[in-house]
């Protein structure tokens, strides 16, 4: 399956013909359709420096299994998992060195889509980035290692298609599915800030821009504290 920049066709065969749309998906928290697709090519320059400087690697977790999908960060903070346990970190244990800065066009994107989901004050220190390969999944999870709760997450899709997990405040609860689209964002935050959540596997496809993968660009207010 080719995924095209305006006509978009998910993995159940449907289309999506434009961007624009909010969608919301339970209190504190909206699927914004393409709303950042006109900017990707922007994205994905400022990611290919990022890339460069931090490269995408397997982090181990602290039960010893190697994680299937492929990390790197930018910004102040960096989310790290080892046999240590989970954290965030000033530098990129790999080299030792800061992780690259958070370009000004990831930060702008992520303000703008904190504010259009009602999250007007939101400045994010740090983004996660994970690379998805056809087949790669990501299990229903909390984000809950930042210091200050208040403040939203934002996730923004690039690539292949993928189905989006939201579930609710623990795993037995059902999930929705939410197909999302190269250059859609998801906000959550408030009373869903702690809502589990996940990707189901990535089917297989090329995109015209990102080749046979997937990349989301998730940023956090992780907060001061940091080893």
């Amino acid at each position: 399956m080719v995924q095209g920049e305006t006509g978009q066709t998910d993995l159940f065969g449907l289309e999506r013909s434009g961007a624009g749309n909010a969608r919301q998906l339970a209190e504190g928290a909206w699927l914004l359709e393409g709303f950042a697709r006109a900017r990707s090519d922007v994205l994905l320059a400022d990611l290919r420096r990022i890339e460069t400087a931090a490269p995408f690697r397997h982090m181990v977790t602290p039960g010893g299994a190697i994680m299937s999908v492929a990390m790197t960060h930018c910004g102040q903070l960096g989310w790290v998992s080892d046999r240590h346990g989970y954290r965030y970190a000033t530098n990129d244990p790999e080299t030792g060195k800061s992780w690259p800065s958070m370009p000004e066009a990831f930060l702008a994107l992520a303000k703008e889509a904190a504010a259009a989901a009602g999250f007007a004050a939101f400045v994010p220190d740090s983004c996660l980035i994970n690379r998805y390969a056809p087949g790669t999944r990501l299990s229903l999870h909390q984000d809950k290692d930042e210091q200050d709760l208040a403040q939203p997450i934002v996730s923004v899709s690039l690539g292949l298609p993928a189905v989006f997990l939201f579930g609710g405040f623990s795993r037995a609860e059902r999930a929705q599915r939410v197909p999302l689209f190269h250059g859609d964002v998801v906000v959550w935050g408030g009373p869903s800030r702690l809502r589990f959540h996940g990707v189901l596997p990535v089917a297989e496809g090329l995109h015209p821009s990102l080749g046979a993968c997937r990349v989301n660009l998730t940023f956090r207010k992780a907060g001061l504290v940091a080893t």
